[in-house]
């Protein structure tokens, strides 16, 4: 992987070319075409994505309702952030809309790089929990969103 991948992102906006290249070594190139599935809900979590072209939907499936879109991830977005935190398996689905390019990174690796280049894996773990944190949000909205659409169409019955 090259570093320029890399400073196309602003996840990695400051970085040194030192810790580029440190990264590059890690990251791997993905092509994604349209209706691919990335990976499924409670799928093993082993895989953090970067999206360089293209667009990604995030859907989760609630054990008593139908698929539900979360979010759709656009170049420089992050996802499968289940793996960078560790969890066994994917929360939620993943699926191309767009055909287009991604960068994935093993979480071990990620976690590995944290304990032997602090300074690096810090500043990245920081960057995803600004984007958790935003996604979290934006998650939040469409919930309650859903609920008021369902009381409505409990009061129209």
């Amino acid at each position: 992987m090259s570093i320029d991948a890399l400073k196309s992102c602003s996840l990695f906006d400051g970085f040194s070319d030192s810790q580029l290249n440190t990264l590059a070594g890690l990251f791997e190139g993905e092509s994604l075409a349209a209706d691919d599935m990335v990976f499924a809900q409670d799928d093993p979590a082993d895989r953090l994505y970067v999206l360089l072209s293209g667009r990604v939907a995030i859907r989760f499936k609630p054990h008593d309702g139908d698929w539900l879109t979360v979010t759709e991830i656009s170049p420089g977005g992050v996802f499968g952030w289940s793996a960078a935190l560790g969890r066994r398996s994917y929360t939620s689905s993943a699926q191309c809309i767009e055909s287009g390019q991604a960068l994935s990174l093993r979480g071990a690796d990620l976690r590995r790089l944290c304990e032997t280049q602090p300074e690096t894996g810090v500043v990245i773990l920081e960057r995803l929990a600004e984007v958790i944190a935003e996604r979290l949000r934006s998650t939040h909205e469409q919930v309650v969103e859903l609920l008021r659409l369902g009381i409505r169409s409990q009061d129209a019955s």
